[in-house]
């Protein structure tokens, strides 16, 4: 074939051809930046498949689409992200040999298959598999039994999450507000691996002889006078005047996820005065990022639709639209991008840093996005600037997400000591 791959990635490949054609399933265990994609492609094309589907993420779809051109595989590639599996009809599915899933983990909720992962076992059934993820559980050992229930060779003969569960999980109770809930998540990792590790093929950037690791910095930010007034009288009484409307924080939900907005300078209003329900009034995030990195090539992810907003304003002449057309510019370009829909398969290597407006409560944001810089060949460290608010949720978030833990009201409730109401009880 007219590509050049890495020495591991032909070990890699060939080990894989004979997972695949021996239980019709593969699970690509490859950390970001190693070079999965085209791995996978490659696999494809070892074991003679004829038409392939390669389901992903949107802003993912442009460089595997890239990787497949410049390679020249012979066999016919459909790219598809997640969110349009639905289009694809009868006669189309009928016509695909091989499946490949990124970033595989989104499949793994439980203990109820999500939407998505049922529209992917409706694809694959018999068909061979590869799964392609670099934190297949990401939070617990549970999320793999849905990654392979989307095959008919799945490892799991059980057909549901639950009879599985008796056998695999430790079940426990929670209480939350009076309310008991059961708990899914303590899995035994031995004896889930036992039954499907031979499918699972892993590898790390330490592997892949990866230079320079990610390097991380907090930077602090005093936010306004004005703001750090809001808050506090949101915390005290629950409910904000805004010259756009009134904040409602009823409950300790609302109140944890109006507090992480306020501390980055938005707020979504519950009863807004005019037709937008966005407010944006703080600028001294995106302003100190603009007067920290004067000249620098930055990638910058936020949270919230209106902290957007404000970053276009702050950085307008230079932003670029697209992943690919900011590797390929210059100095003082910068990249904006959703964290939910940036963390995943898109290539930000040639940014000097990565600049984290906000911080998401998932542990599987922190890790991901945070790897969006490294590459094999980086010379230079792969630097991770936090901009928290003084004082701000943001460091608590932090704490949690980087010990992969989720930030949940159960910390919120916690370490801001909330007292619950009836509300918060029953509601």
């Amino acid at each position: 074939m007219p590509v050049e791959l890495r020495p591991y990635q032909v070990d890699i490949a060939r080990r894989g051809v004979s997972i695949l054609r021996r239980h019709g399933i593969l699970y690509l265990a490859m950390e970001v930046r190693t070079g999965k994609t085209l791995t996978a492609l490659q696999i494809a094309y070892e074991i003679g498949a004829k038409s392939v589907l390669f389901c992903t993420r949107v802003k993912a779809m442009f460089s595997i689409q890239l990787d497949y051109e410049k390679a020249g595989y012979p066999f016919e590639l459909d790219i598809i992200n997640y969110e349009s599996l639905h289009k694809i009809t009868k006669a189309q599915e009928a016509s695909f040999d091989l499946v490949i899933c990124d970033e595989a983990h989104s499949l793994g909720a439980f203990p109820h298959p999500s939407e998505r992962a049922r529209m992917v076992r409706r694809l694959v059934g018999h068909k061979n598999l590869i799964l392609l993820s670099g934190t297949p559980t990401p939070e617990s050992y549970s999320q793999l039994f849905h990654q392979f229930w989307v095959s008919w060779n799945s490892p799991f003969p059980e057909a549901s999450f639950y009879s599985w569960a008796k056998q695999y999980v430790r079940v426990q109770s929670r209480y939350f507000y009076n309310r008991e809930v059961k708990d899914y998540k303590e899995a035994d990792r031995d004896a889930v691996m036992e039954k499907c590790e031979h499918l699972f093929i892993k590898f790390s950037q330490e592997d892949a002889g990866f230079a320079e690791q990610v390097e991380e910095q907090i930077i602090t930010v005093r936010m306004k006078d004005s703001t750090l007034t809001g808050i506090e009288r949101l915390k005290k009484n629950r409910v904000l005047t805004t010259k756009e409307g009134t904040v409602i924080a009823d409950t300790a939900v609302k109140l944890m996820s109006k507090l992480h907005q306020l501390h980055s300078g938005t707020v979504i209003v519950d009863q807004p005065i005019g037709p937008h329900d966005h407010y944006a009034f703080d600028m001294s995030k995106a302003n100190a990022i603009k007067d920290l990195f004067t000249g620098k090539k930055i990638a910058i992810f936020y949270k919230f639709q209106a902290e957007l907003g404000i970053l276009q304003w702050v950085f307008a002449g230079r932003i670029v639209e697209t992943p690919e057309q900011f590797n390929a510019t210059g100095p003082d370009k910068v990249y904006l991008t959703q964290i939910q829909s940036g963390r995943e398969g898109i290539n930000l290597a040639a940014a000097d840093a990565l600049v984290m407006y906000n911080i998401d409560f998932s542990a599987v944001s922190y890790w991901q996005a945070r790897a969006r810089l490294q590459s094999k060949d980086r010379l230079t460290p792969a630097m991770v600037y936090w901009i928290f608010s003084e004082d701000g949720i943001e460091f608590k978030i932090y704490e949690a997400v980087k010990a992969k833990k989720n930030y949940t009201l159960a910390y919120f409730v916690k370490d801001y000591d909330i007292k619950t109401e009836k509300k918060d009880k029953h509601g």
